[in-house]
């Protein structure tokens, strides 16, 4: 259960980034997900590193723009449920790892 609460906050943190490009754009990219790289929008949480790619498929250079939207989304609805987030030091940070190290986070806060 725990796990799917945080994929229902990681796809609320999608939407909201995506939301900022309009929502005929939002919309555009997850039909362009599902039709080009077969990755429906509830699958996102499940296939992350599919979608990432396929967001720098779609959008280039412009994707890190996207990527930091999200993390920021991200942690903003973590931090509202109290959420400290527990970074790698010494490595570098990319998206892929943002995200595990959110959800692992996530969980870790709901065992204790």
């Amino acid at each position: 259960m725990t796990e799917k609460a945080f994929h229902k906050l990681l796809l609320e943190a999608v939407d909201s980034a995506l939301s900022s490009l309009g929502d005929s754009a939002r919309q555009s990219v997850y039909f362009h997900l599902e039709e080009k790289f077969d990755i429906a929008r509830d699958e996102i949480p499940g296939r992350i590193g599919d979608f990432d790619h396929g967001l720098e498929r779609i959008f280039g250079v412009g994707t890190l723009f996207l990527e930091v939207l999200i993390m920021k989304k991200l942690h903003e609805e973590m931090g509202s449920k109290g959420k400290v987030l527990k970074l790698d030091q010494g490595k570098e940070f990319k998206f892929l790892d943002y995200v595990k190290a959110a959800e692992r986070t996530y969980l870790q806060s709901k065992k204790g």
